[in-house]
């Protein structure tokens, strides 16, 4: 009689945390995360519109500085997938652990951050000196695939580690 081997068990659900205020990837995110079967929590400071959906909740926190930004670190953890395009930020969650990919499909990795963080205080610097930097170029088609395609692979890779979709899929 052959019996089938035991599963790991798996580990905390797979959640998504969206930095929501500037996204434009909102509605791709609340496409991937139904068929995965994976918690989101949009997190903004004005409210935004959400599908219905038991899986995705809204966290509106008071305005301010970094205050969506503090909800977020705070409760991120190795197995969380977060989008955000803000560096400060992306530096905070790959320290908890989780997986970070920027709206462009940018993924910000131990190995990337300082980088990141460099050029982002360099750029902060030049502006303060008076300097015009220009902003980032318009988003793209090219960037919303970018993206789709990083926030798939995340995703796929945490599952195959262990790590599950909210209703233990």
């Amino acid at each position: 009689m052959i019996v089938p081997a035991k599963q790991a068990p798996r580990e905390a659900p797979i959640a998504l945390y969206v930095d929501a205020d500037a996204c434009p990837v909102k509605a791709e995110i609340y496409r991937v995360a139904e068929r995965h079967h994976l918690k989101v929590f949009v997190v903004s400071n004005s409210p935004i519109a959400l599908p219905r959906s038991d899986m995705i909740e809204r966290v509106l926190v008071p305005s301010g500085p970094d205050v969506a930004d503090d909800w977020i670190a705070e409760r991120v953890s190795k197995g969380d997938v977060v989008i955000t395009a803000d560096v400060p930020l992306a530096s905070r969650c790959v320290k908890a652990g989780a997986d970070v990919i920027s709206p462009t499909g940018r993924p910000f990795t131990t190995d990337s951050i300082g980088m990141a963080l460099a050029t982002r205080n360099l750029m902060d610097e030049l502006r303060s000196a008076g300097a015009t930097t220009g902003g980032p170029p318009p988003f793209s088609p090219r960037d919303r695939s970018q993206f789709l395609s990083a926030l798939d692979l995340a995703i796929v890779r945490l599952k195959r580690a262990g790590y599950g979709a909210a209703d233990g899929r």
